[in-house]
């Protein structure tokens, strides 16, 4: 679609903004919305605010992972088609436009729109003030990677104000063309869990059976192993490996952290497969008074807590680092196993890692130290294990091809709609014919939404409420 630029801009005086349309005006957010604190109804249920900007009922998109409150005090109403904005992670996207009616934390700001103003549009353009991070520049931090950006924040805001069939012009468009794009990514997704899923096959089959059909086997005792090679040794990971966590210094510290040259991760890390560098590092001070490991090079890293797919995840660490309290290493025994091979097997084991978290009582699924060191997985002999490594390696190598390949391509598709989204609501392009050209189309269902990210992991809004206290 060949979209083209208005005919006439002006200045519009705010520095996020830039130049708009000619014709469009610009004004205060409090005179387009009025903040709401509506009584909390018996039948409301829990309404949340996510970082991709949908904001529906909490049951709509999963039921774990969140913080529960003993008492929801001060939970205002929510109603369908209130503009929502999460004070606190406003900045990284929580903005949106609710789709049910219900009930929210009082870190919420619940907008009724003015007549003629379309909430679709502002929360686009709230979600772009974020993205330009207009919001994380002026907001006053509270605390790490959050601001505290409430309604009086939002009100005193310049905003755009096109015509108001031209807001509905530009949701029209803007919602088409973020379905079609979920879509092309959704199906990418799919390719993805279909490739992981065969080379997860390949692995398993590798790590429990070796790489000679015709071997003879034994009864592991192990419910993920099976039978393995009879001439393998079955082993827990804490007879052949020192295995612990870390801690992270207090942000507030300055002494922990400026200035620091020791490498210090976080669980995200742990998504990639060889771990070679960070961009976080701690003092001296915070080694010392902190007491962190110094985790080896040759160790492997567990993702013990985390939503989404980073709990029970591993990667090897090739350089000297210390760690935080949501990853366990494994420093094994190098006369035992190579980290390669015990990377490899703990990578065959994601599903029964997850299995054991799910089992672990805590409402956010978590591992154990323990739960590590007594996980129970087969040896081979020393140069046995090496040809398994390289056998792997190179059974894989297509594969990872294809997944690094189709990754990219979700990046782009992603980077694609932030930039299209960023130009259409700021009014750098003329989508008004375009979006009346366009076919009906159904919404989505909110559980057929496409899956977040790592990194767009949904808020957790009662966390952000006592860190608020």
């Amino acid at each position: 679609m060949n979209l083209q630029p208005y005919p006439e801009y002006k200045d519009s005086g705010v520095a996020w903004l830039g130049e708009v349309p000619e014709h469009w005006g610009m004004e205060r957010a409090k005179w387009l919305f009025r903040k709401m604190d509506r009584p909390v109804q018996e039948s409301d249920e829990v309404v949340t605010c996510f970082r991709d900007g949908v904001v529906t009922l909490r049951k709509n998109r999963r039921v774990r992972g969140f913080t529960e409150s003993l008492k929801e005090i001060g939970y205002q109403g929510i109603r369908s088609g209130d503009l929502v904005i999460h004070a606190m992670d406003a900045f990284a996207g929580a903005v949106g436009v609710a789709d049910s009616d219900g009930k929210g934390t009082p870190v919420y700001s619940v907008c009724e729109p003015a007549e003629g103003v379309s909430p679709q549009y502002y929360a686009y353009t709230v979600r772009e003030m974020a993205r330009s991070q207009w919001i994380l520049a002026m907001a006053k931090g509270i605390r790490e990677r959050s601001t505290d950006f409430r309604f009086d924040g939002f009100a005193s805001q310049r905003v755009p104000l096109p015509p108001s069939d031209e807001q509905s012009a530009v949701v029209r468009f803007l919602d088409h063309a973020d379905r079609r794009i979920r879509r092309y990514i959704r199906a990418k997704q799919k390719l993805i869990k279909l490739l992981e899923e065969q080379k997860q096959a390949i692995i398993h089959s590798a790590v429990t059976r070796g790489l000679d059909p015709d071997v003879r086997l034994k009864p592991s005792g192990v419910a993920w192993l099976g039978e393995v090679p009879e001439h393998w040794a079955v082993r827990q990971i804490g007879h052949f490996a020192r295995v612990g966590n870390g801690s992270t210094p207090s942000r507030g510290n300055s002494a922990y952290w400026h200035g620091g040259h020791y490498p210090w991760l976080n669980s995200a890390s742990v998504n990639r497969s060889t771990i070679t560098s960070t961009d976080q590092f701690v003092t001296d001070v915070a080694l010392r008074e902190c007491h962190l490991p110094q985790v080896a090079p040759g160790s492997v890293l567990v993702a013990i807590t985390g939503q989404g797919k980073t709990r029970g995840t591993v990667a090897v660490l090739n350089i000297e680092a210390t760690i935080n309290q949501h990853i366990a290493y494994i420093t094994p025994r190098r006369d035992k196993v190579s980290p390669e091979y015990l990377h490899l097997t703990l990578t065959a084991a994601y599903r029964e890692l997850r299995t054991i978290s799910d089992d672990s009582g805590s409402t956010k699924g978590a591992l154990t130290c323990g739960d590590i060191a007594h996980f129970k997985v087969a040896l081979p002999p020393a140069d046995e294990h090496k040809q398994i490594v390289i056998a792997i390696r190179q059974e894989t190598q297509t594969i990872d091809a294809a997944l690094l390949r189709t990754h990219r391509e979700i990046s782009l598709l992603r980077e694609y709609r932030t930039r299209l989204i960023a130009d259409v609501v700021t009014g750098k392009l003329d989508v008004r014919a375009a979006a009346a050209s366009l076919p009906e189309e159904v919404e989505a269902a909110p559980d057929d939404a496409e899956p977040l990210a790592e990194d767009e992991e949904p808020t957790d809004e009662t966390a952000a409420e006592e860190a608020e206290a």
